[in-house]
């Protein structure tokens, strides 16, 4: 038996094969794995040796192993989903209660009794749970990961607010663990009961509270236009500056520069930070932006003039 044999399979699965998906028969595979050709990493799954050891590889290892319909969840599916998470962990995988019985090494087997949002999605070749689906599991195993994840998928925008609502809602009917979680951080990316468009205005509304700087209404229209933040009863508007859409988009830059000219000239101050300057700098964003409120108090909002 030769390696090239398998070489069109792996490549197309991270390097993994299986006893059902090689031809070969119980007997042939078994002389494979004795002899090196095939490394075992649970029963009738292997990997190639000379393949790369991924996250995806033992993850795809892990469904695989289950069978069943299995699905990668919780933590393994948010890894496919693109959610930053340790290059190390466990695998998750989800399967009908029915399912097997199987104690697989670094594998951990759910068999949930909520049942909704189970339909297989594929992420780089692999089955897993559909990315709501996925934020309500999270919560369960990983609940300090579940903030910045929702932050991803928002950003990414995998999902907004309004499904992720709705999700948290239907399996927190179910009694699932981690719902309660999810619901927090939703919240959490909630700003006046409008969605963050970015972590920099999350983190500024963070920075607000921080140091009690005054209050701010989030994304009122101003003189036609729509602002980040803008300092109840007082003239003063804030725009947060991320680096994706301002650094890279110069439509977007020149659009920002006119629609300040446009306040400006309607009486309104304008006053700019970037994500690196709320990040790494708060005590002097707050500084400024108190200075600028009191240096304006005595002027009214030009829509109240």
């Amino acid at each position: 038996m030769r390696l090239s044999d398998f070489d069109d399979w792996a490549r197309a699965h991270h390097g993994i094969v299986t006893l059902e998906g090689s031809g070969l028969s119980r007997s042939a595979w078994y002389r494979a794995v004795r002899g090196g050709t095939l490394l075992q990493l649970h029963p009738h799954v292997a990997r190639l040796p000379g393949t790369p050891d991924t996250p995806e590889q033992r993850i795809l290892a892990g469904v695989a192993a289950v069978g069943g319909g299995a699905l990668a969840s919780h933590r393994s599916a948010a890894r496919l989903w693109g959610i930053p998470r340790p290059e190390v962990e466990p695998v998750d995988v989800i399967v009908d209660r029915a399912g097997t019985q199987a104690h697989l090494h670094g594998v951990v087997v759910h068999r949930p009794t909520d049942r909704r949002r189970l339909e297989p999605q594929r992420r780089y070749g692999i089955r897993c749970t559909n990315i709501l689906r996925t934020l309500a599991d999270l919560g369960a195993v990983d609940p300090d990961s579940v903030c910045d994840a929702v932050g991803h998928v928002i950003a990414v925008r995998l999902a907004d607010l309004g499904a992720l609502e709705i999700a948290t809602l239907e399996h927190s009917r179910q009694g699932r663990p981690g719902t309660a979680v999810l619901g927090d951080a939703v919240d959490a990316w909630t700003i006046d009961a409008k969605p963050a468009d970015s972590i920099l205005e999350a983190s500024m509304v963070r920075l607000i509270q921080r140091f009690r700087l005054p209050r701010v209404e989030f994304h009122p229209i101003v003189d036609g236009h729509e602002v980040d933040f803008r300092i109840v009863d007082s003239p003063v508007i804030l725009e947060c500056d991320g680096w994706t859409h301002h650094g890279l988009d110069r439509s977007g830059f020149e659009r920002d520069r006119e629609r300040d000219a446009d306040l400006v000239g309607a009486g309104w101050i304008v006053v700019r930070f970037t994500y690196r300057a709320v990040t790494t700098a708060p005590h002097s964003v707050a500084r400024r932006i108190r200075a600028a409120t009191e240096r304006w108090a005595s002027s009214p909002s030009p829509d109240a003039a």
